[in-house]
């Protein structure tokens, strides 16, 4: 853990320049049957192309707000360390009336909401291998649609305040700095350490299922198994997994 990173993206950044083929993000979907493993190279290219979206297609600068209305989700991991690495702030299930833009999911609900958001507005479909709506929602951005064909190179037009409010979660607001001190402590605590696998249930609608389920095991250079749906496992499912994906750690 070095000292000097203050942000999410330079956790990313240190993982990508330390071992870019370790895993990073395992996902499961246990209501479709999906996984995805992601490598720091993988998931760091993601990133990379998402944050090209934010700035450039979308006009994101550093002090925007974004609402994310997504579930715990591979795609989800992407976007938070895409507004990191522009220095949009991240707010977690936030009124897309005061937000600057907007990303929701395929929910239909989600979607009813996110159409008050006066900015770009964005939708993933969710789908495996980060497929496309079939027909995207009116007066949404598809995001697989457009993401593809961005740069797989990222440098922001100004530099990110590490300062900066960096997230909203849960009625907490965090810098940058902030983000990184408490993913560090979590890590500690959790007994974390470079290349342990942790195993998280929890939903990303609270700081501690961000955590568990990215930004700790990123603080302390392991990687995260992220489970949706995980109640829909058969009884012998769960330690099936734990052995299979060599899970250290669980967050359930």
């Amino acid at each position: 853990m070095n000292a000097s990173h203050r942000t999410a993206a330079d956790l990313l950044r240190s993982a990508l320049a330390t071992d870019p083929a370790r895993p990073l993000v395992t996902f499961y979907d246990d209501a479709t049957g999906e996984r995805v493993e992601l490598s720091v190279a993988t998931f760091a290219n993601w990133v990379s192309k998402t944050a090209n979206l934010l700035q450039g297609d979308l006009g994101a600068a550093p002090g925007d707000r974004l609402a994310l209305l997504l579930p715990a989700h591979w795609q989800s991991a992407v976007w938070l360390l895409a507004c990191s690495s522009v220095g949009v702030t991240v707010d977690i299930g936030g009124d897309p009336a005061a937000a600057d833009l907007v990303v929701s999911g395929p929910d239909p609900e989600a979607l009813d909401a996110a159409r008050a958001c006066g900015g770009e507005r964005v939708a993933l479909a969710l789908r495996p291998l980060g497929g496309r709506f079939p027909r995207p929602p009116e007066g949404f951005i598809d995001y697989a649609v457009e993401v593809p064909g961005q740069g797989d190179r990222f440098a922001p037009y100004a530099p990110v305040d590490p300062d900066a409010p960096a997230l909203a979660v849960d009625g907490t607001e965090l810098t940058s700095a902030q983000l990184v001190a408490r993913a560090r402590k979590d890590a500690d605590e959790r007994g974390l350490t470079a290349g342990s696998r942790l195993l998280s249930g929890l939903p990303y609608d609270s700081w501690e299922g961000l955590s568990a389920g990215l930004f700790a095991p990123l603080a302390a250079g392991g990687s995260a198994v992220l489970c949706r749906h995980l109640g829909q496992l058969p009884a012998d499912g769960l330690e099936k997994r734990v052995e299979s994906e060599r899970v250290t750690h669980r967050a359930l």
